[in-house]
């Protein structure tokens, strides 16, 4: 284990300064300093609330993520890029990104761990690697972490939103026009497995623009994030009377037997390389569902000139 160091910017509580240096949470913070891996001044930080001063000198140390397997996995997954410090994946529907109480099945992590792949552990043993996350569910471009160093980075990209996604999702009935929601996200009131706008969330803003329709009312969009709130793009249509195909937790009505899962697809990721500096773009092919629906009820050329990166990206960089 090898420690790192900062130079404190501003006065405060340690957990708060750290966390935001690291671009991590003030639990995972926490944890470090439980486990006794983080110095003020060459001496051992005992609680979470020491303050701390401009000019003081932190030192933290993260644990090496363990090797060892500890469920049976048997899948594979797409990667897109792989280089010593990072590692992009187009994640399948019905995968949990990392381990939970509630999680019985093997993970996006189990699987990292099972490959023998080098991960960052910056966010904890449960969460080895993750800087970003997307919803079981949900299909798409994630970004994994090889090193703390890149790990860091990475998340500073997060808040300052020089790292992002696009997203393509069908929902049941076309929009107006294109729009921008800008509504905050908490848990829903009504219903503990449902977010909700309500006057007490986080901030969230999405853009969504229209791409292509068929006459039976389903519509092709593609989503922009601002933010990066829990189910967000699912909440904000729901606002709009929307939902997209298989997503009946926000009120699409199907058959699951017709439409197995929520058809949103994290299509394009772009960021800036943690070490190279590169700005760098990675498309993440759609799945065979969600690419049979479109081209059994669309015109697939015009689909294909609709979701071309280049047009694409231009079209959701302006917003």
């Amino acid at each position: 284990m090898s420690s790192e160091h900062l130079t404190v910017e501003k006065a405060g509580r340690i957990d708060k300064i750290l966390a935001e240096a690291l671009g991590v949470s003030r639990n995972q913070v926490e944890k470090l300093i439980c486990d006794g891996l983080v110095e003020l001044n060459d001496k051992t930080v005992k609680k979470t609330s020491t303050k701390i001063e401009k000019g003081d000198k932190v030192s933290y140390v993260f644990k090496e993520a363990q090797k060892k397997e500890t469920v049976e996995v048997n899948f594979e997954v797409e990667i897109l890029y792989e280089d010593a410090y990072i590692l992009v994946i187009n994640k399948p529907a019905g995968l949990v990104v990392h381990p939970a109480p509630s999680v019985k099945e093997p993970t996006l992590v189990d699987w990292l761990i099972h490959k023998g792949i080098s991960l960052s552990t910056i966010s904890g043993e449960e969460r080895h690697g993750i800087v970003h996350r997307i919803d079981k569910e949900t299909t798409g471009a994630l970004v994994i972490a090889k090193t703390n160093e890149a790990h860091e980075k990475l998340s500073l990209q997060l808040q300052d939103k020089s790292m992002g996604r696009y997203y393509l999702a069908l929902i049941d009935c076309p929009l107006k026009e294109n729009i921008i929601v800008d509504k905050p996200i908490g848990r829903s009131l009504r219903n503990r497995l449902k977010m909700d706008v309500v006057p007490t969330g986080k901030s969230a803003k999405t853009a969504f623009i229209k791409l292509a329709a068929t006459p039976h009312n389903v519509e092709l969009v593609a989503a922009k994030l601002f933010t990066g709130r829990t189910h967000q793009i699912r909440v904000h249509l729901n606002t709009l009377g929307r939902h997209i195909l298989g997503d009946d937790l926000y009120g699409f009505k199907s058959k699951r037997d017709k439409i197995t899962r929520v058809n949103l697809h994290a299509y394009l990721l772009y960021l800036t390389h943690p070490i190279s500096g590169q700005k760098m773009e990675f498309v993440a092919p759609l799945f065979e569902d969600m690419q049979l629906f479109l081209s059994k009820n669309f015109d697939q050329g015009d689909i294909d000139e609709k979701i071309n990166p280049i047009a694409l990206g231009a079209r959701l960089a302006g917003i």
